[in-house]
This record gives structure tokens, sequence and C-alpha cells, in this order.
């Protein structure tokens, strides 16, 4: 009973600091406020310039993390630890570090802008790199252990039975990690709309929502920052809680 009571009480401690400050934030926000904010051209296009560009770097992690995830979970190479090693490292390193990385790789002075000519700074091609490159690691992490929970027999059953290995994979495979693909995409998501130092470096304009708050902030101070930062809570919320009712309608 005393285990029950100290885990309880130790959670319940966990869920009050995470909560109190959000539900702060809410409720000290001025309902006129948030409207007159949510009318703000500035602030609605920062706000889904940032849904966007964090789905399309969600969207090519699916198409290049997820055969990455597999490989890791099926396979044993040479180099496998520092593979992993590298898919974990932008979760360690800080953020604004990161940013300064992906510009020696992709700034104006770049051997890729020299050799192409294109110039992807200050666009939202940058602002989807950076957010790929600090939010994958939830991915391909959360599709690798789907992939670590499945048989590999019930695959080489059906290859077994005439299948092509593609089909075993996209048939047999890739459906039964529905649920971690799901809630690494979301995690993978939510990581993208809240990233801010690597954006901030490879593109201050366009403004997504994280760097038009801390420039409020900045230049006029809480009173203006708090009703863009509640706006963009409330609708990171709506769109999750919508994501997660549909997850649990499909399981």
């Amino acid at each position: 009973m005393k285990f029950k009571i100290i885990f309880s009480f130790l959670g319940f401690l966990l869920l009050l600091f995470i909560a109190v400050p959000i539900f702060k934030m809410l409720t000290a926000a001025d309902p006129a406020a948030l409207l007159e904010t949510a009318k703000d051209a500035e602030v609605y296009n920062a706000i889904f310039l940032t849904l966007r560009a964090s789905l399309w770097a969600t969207i090519a992690a699916l198409l290049c993390g997820v055969p990455l995830a597999y490989l890791l979970a099926r396979k044993d190479f040479r180099g496998k630890k520092l593979v992993e090693g590298i898919i974990d490292l932008p979760v360690i390193i800080p953020h604004t570090a990161a940013g300064i990385a992906l510009l020696t790789v992709w700034g104006r002075n770049s051997w890729f802008s020299k050799l192409s000519g294109i110039n992807i700074i200050g666009t939202e091609i940058a602002i989807s790199l950076g957010m790929f490159f600090v939010s994958v690691p939830f991915l391909v992490n959360a599709v690798k252990e789907g992939f670590n929970l499945i048989d590999e027999r019930y695959e080489k059953t059906a290859v077994t039975l005439g299948a092509s290995p593609w089909k075993a994979f996209l048939t047999i495979s890739l459906p039964m990690v529905k649920k971690s693909l799901i809630s690494g995409s979301i995690m993978m998501w939510g990581r993208g709309i809240s990233e801010f130092g690597a954006v901030v470096i490879l593109a201050f304009h366009p403004m997504t929502a994280p760097v038009l708050i801390f420039e409020r902030f900045r230049n006029f101070g809480l009173k203006y920052a708090l009703p863009v930062t509640a706006l963009l809570i409330l609708i990171s919320l709506m769109v999750f809680i919508v994501v997660r009712v549909f997850e649990d309608r499909k399981s």
C-alpha cells in the first residue's frame, strides 16, 4: 500500500510540474487578446508555417527513417552502434550548435550552394531541415522499437510461402508497427513545432511561431508574447487530441 502511495505522490508531483505552468499560461491569456492575436496575419502565418514545415520534415523522415529503423532492428552489421549513436546525436547536442552545423552544409558559402547555385537559407526548406535534424531520432527510435517487438518469423514464413521481401515488409511488418509509426510521427512532428535553436539560425525570416514568440518577448515583453504562446499550444493540443482519437479508433 505504501509503495503505491509513494509512487502515486511522486507521479502527481511530476504532473503538477508540467501542468501548472501550462494551465497558468492559458488562464493568464486574456480571451479578447487571444482573439485579437488570432486575427493578426503575422501570428497565424507563423503558426501555420510552423505546422506545415514540421509536417514536411516528418514526411521526409518517414521515407528514409523507416527503412533505417527496419535495418537497425533486423540486421547486425559492423558499425551498427556507431549508426545508432549518430541517430541519437541531435538529441544530445545544443540545438544552436545543430543550426551552426547545418549552416556549414547548406549555408550561402557552403559547397552545396556553390555547386548548385541554390540558396535555401531563410526559406521554408531551411526551416524543415532544422526541424528534421533535431526531431528525426524520435521517429527512428520509436519505429525501431516497434520492429524489435515483432517476431521475425512472420516475415520469414511469408517469404517461404512465396512472398517477396518487399511484399512481406509492406503487408506484414509495416502494418504491425502502425502504432509505433503513428506515435513516432506525432512525437517528431510535435518536436519540430517547438524547435527554436536550429531554426532561428537557418531562417529568422520567415518567422516560425517559436521565433515570433521570442521576438515579441524580447522587443515587447511578456504581455505580447503570452497570447501567441497560448494560441500555439491550443492549436497543437487540438491537433494532438484529434490524431490520438483517430489512432484509438483505428486500433
